[in-house]
């Protein structure tokens, strides 16, 4: 059996994982975790579901597993720092506290390779919504599970007929238009703080849609998305370049092209068409 590829980068950035629920991805999230290495792991939040767990216990054992895969990386000496969310808000209590290795902030500013400075956030102190009316929130979040669980179904067959995953809730979060005006209204309230604290870009997740792009006087909106639709995370190369890696999508390529990469001479046995 050979030694699986493995990824490399400076830095990684994931959110929104939201285990404790049935929505949670957590084998394309186990098998990202198994396939990359990397200096700094922040986890930006949303990374256990608290708000469902509440009101009832579901909790599998590759949940457990993904726990202990990012236990052993701290072990190792992968900095993994934790900045809680609105769904794990409790832990909130437990910032400055490290435990088994995984520091606990309530933000933070990396600085990537190229010297630029960004400001690590969950987001929800953004969202008017999760500040003002908490109790829309938890009934938007509970209509959100609802359409995942239908999301599911749907894939399943899609996965008997032969086609690719497909995000429902995604589509309409991108159609509908008091969503796209949200994810903006989101986007300049977080590029607005990351200017006002003089730094270079924002990081963070809370909206489920992973993104990176450069608005005026050269901020960059950066959001690492997440583990229940899209399956996505933020990394950072050794040169200090950020970019969106979309797991169920770009798996078989990324670990192919490392491949390749430690073995060039498969390069001549690649059929040409």
């Amino acid at each position: 059996m050979g030694i699986p590829m493995k990824l490399d980068y400076r830095t990684i950035w994931i959110s929104d994982v939201h285990l404790g629920t049935r929505g949670c991805k957590d084998e394309y999230l186990l098998d990202f975790l198994r396939h990359v290495e990397c200096e700094r792991l922040y986890l930006v939040g949303d990374i256990i579901d608290l708000w469902k767990l509440k009101n009832g216990f579901y909790w599998p054992s590759l949940h457990n597993e993904i726990v202990r895969t990012v236990m052993a990386m701290a072990k190792r000496g992968v900095e993994v720092i934790y900045i809680p969310g609105n769904h794990d808000e409790l832990f909130r209590g437990y910032v400055g506290a490290s435990f088994n290795g995984i520091e606990i902030v309530a933000r933070a500013i990396h600085e990537t390779a190229d010297r630029r400075r960004f400001l690590v956030l969950h987001g929800d102190e953004f969202d008017g919504v999760v500040c003002s009316s908490r109790w829309l929130a938890v009934l938007g979040s509970e209509a959100y599970d609802f359409l995942l669980v239908i999301n599911r179904w749907f894939n399943h067959c899609r996965r008997i007929l032969g086609f690719p995953y497909w995000s429902m809730s995604a589509y309409i979060k991108h159609r509908v238009k008091n969503a796209v005006n949200f994810i903006f209204e989101f986007e300049q309230a977080l590029i607005h703080e990351a200017r006002n604290h003089g730094l270079d870009g924002i990081i963070c997740g809370h909206i489920h849609h992973a993104a990176i792009h450069e608005v005026d006087h050269g901020i960059t909106y950066s959001n690492c998305g997440d583990w229940v639709e899209s399956c996505t995370a933020l990394v950072e190369n050794h040169a200090g370049n950020l970019s969106i890696i979309r797991w169920a999508e770009e798996s078989t390529q990324l670990l192919e092209d490392v491949d390749l990469e430690t073995c060039p001479d498969q390069r001549r046995l690649a059929p040409l068409n």
